[in-house]
């Protein structure tokens, strides 16, 4: 599924955002993406922040994990901005407000202000929304292995992007044809 493309200036940094439930790829796909189009990659915080602290979290962890995510970003906006002139003008990132207001609300029936703040005051280029076609994979980190609730947090973000202005697609597939997949919905959308 695509949406409009968007007229993004090939001179400008393009960001590309990788969303969805846990288990679907995303940081694997953030790498692959990287490799191919030779872009910086902005790597999940919340890994990082639940390794470094445990993985029970508060709803006032999620903010700091908002915040560090943010720092991260904003880090490889700069990194990117330094590769424009050779050409390289995409950023990938895995995971945005997004995630963090899907968080906040799934766990804790609330979002901090923060969060809904940077929503409307970041822009990107594109949304690629995870397909839960993929087996989920056990991990210290990761909550949610029954199927149900796989369902609604994507139908949770495929209704988000649905109701936003920034093109997006939905990458399925399984080992290449997943990061193949996601190489086109760019290629369509974004130039």
């Amino acid at each position: 599924m695509l949406s409009e493309k968007n007229t993004t200036s090939i001179n400008k940094l393009q960001k590309i955002v990788i969303l969805g439930p846990e288990s679907t790829g995303k940081s694997t796909l953030c790498q692959q993406l990287a490799k191919h189009y030779g872009a910086t990659d902005c790597k999940e915080y919340a890994r990082q922040y639940l390794q470094e602290n445990g993985t029970k979290y508060t709803f006032e962890n999620l903010l700091t994990i908002a915040q560090g995510q943010l720092t991260l970003e904003d880090e490889a906006i700069k990194k990117s901005n330094l590769f424009l002139e050779k050409g390289k003008n995409k950023l990938i990132i895995d995971t945005d407000m997004y995630v963090m207001k899907v968080w906040c609300e799934y766990v804790f029936n609330n979002c901090h202000t923060y969060i809904l703040d940077q929503i409307h005051t970041r822009q990107y280029d594109l949304y690629l929304l995870c397909d839960i076609d993929l087996p989920w994979s056990p991990d210290e980190m990761r909550e949610y292995p029954d199927e149900k609730p796989r369902k609604e947090l994507f139908a949770i973000y495929k209704d988000i992007l649905i109701n936003q202005k920034t093109p997006w697609g939905i990458v399925s597939g399984l080992g290449a044809d997943r990061t193949n997949n996601a190489i086109k919905i760019i290629d369509a959308l974004l130039f």
